[in-house]
């Protein structure tokens, strides 16, 4: 488990002692802001976990981000269907034009679809894509801008993209979980529900541990979406 700041650490490893898991047999690191603190970081604990016998059979990036409305609500929680790189690519006077159309890489983990989707109805989340981004949204034109460049957006936050490539070089899976203390647009600070965020990814990783348990008795074989997938993506 990846959080960014120890605050959602703390959140997340409540839940999980909670649910009678301390530490859910799993490590809850709060990896550092951003994409690239989030990537080394998670690197390094899949790489000890795996060195010491325990490979990870998931990774979930996890703390508390904006939330577009009216998909995702303050308080409420976001399941990631596929984790973007938003604003890595190049802008010019003509627009923005992501990294995989450039032809330099790619800008999207799919989490397997099975779990995902069922860790979101379990959750009563919002489902679809949760953006990874550089720059927190602070106007509403930047927040328009997202929202058509990226339909069914749920969620923004800034360390998803960078545990799902790290957790790709090892052939990992990855999910990631938000739960919502603003509205993506217009920096309001007192419109921000942080407690209130926090509480709700508590609750949310009390239920995890049972969640999985079921998926896995299940014997889930679904494979990660890939570009192209027709299922329906719409928020809930």
């Amino acid at each position: 488990m990846l959080t960014a700041v120890d605050a959602e650490r703390e959140a997340v490893a409540a839940g999980l002692a909670a649910a009678g898991a301390p530490g859910g047999g799993a490590e809850v690191v709060a990896a550092g802001v951003g994409p690239a603190a989030a990537a080394a970081r998670a690197m390094h604990a899949m790489l000890t976990a795996c060195g010491a016998g325990r490979r990870p059979g998931l990774v979930v990036s996890a703390g508390i981000g904006g939330g577009f409305a009216p998909a995702a609500p303050v308080g409420s929680l976001a399941v990631a269907r596929t984790i973007v790189a938003a604003d890595l690519g190049v802008r010019t006077g003509e627009g923005f034009t992501p990294v995989a159309e450039l032809g330099f890489g790619r800008g999207e983990h799919y989490p397997p679809a099975g779990l995902s989707r069922a860790v979101a109805d379990a959750l009563g989340a919002a489902y679809g894509p949760v953006l990874t981004v550089g720059t927190v949204t602070g106007t509403a034109e930047r927040a328009a801008e997202l929202a058509a460049r990226h339909p069914g957006a749920v969620a923004e936050g800034m360390e998803g993209f960078g545990v799902a490539e790290a957790a790709a070089q090892l052939g990992i899976p990855v999910l990631e979980i938000r739960a919502v203390s603003n509205a993506v647009g217009p920096r309001d600070r007192a419109a921000w529900r942080i407690g209130e965020a926090l509480a709700a990814l508590t609750a949310a990783f009390g239920k995890l541990p049972g969640i999985l348990e079921v998926e896995a008795a299940h014997d889930d074989t679904d494979e990660p979406d890939e570009p192209g997938d027709t299922e329906d993506t719409g928020d809930r």
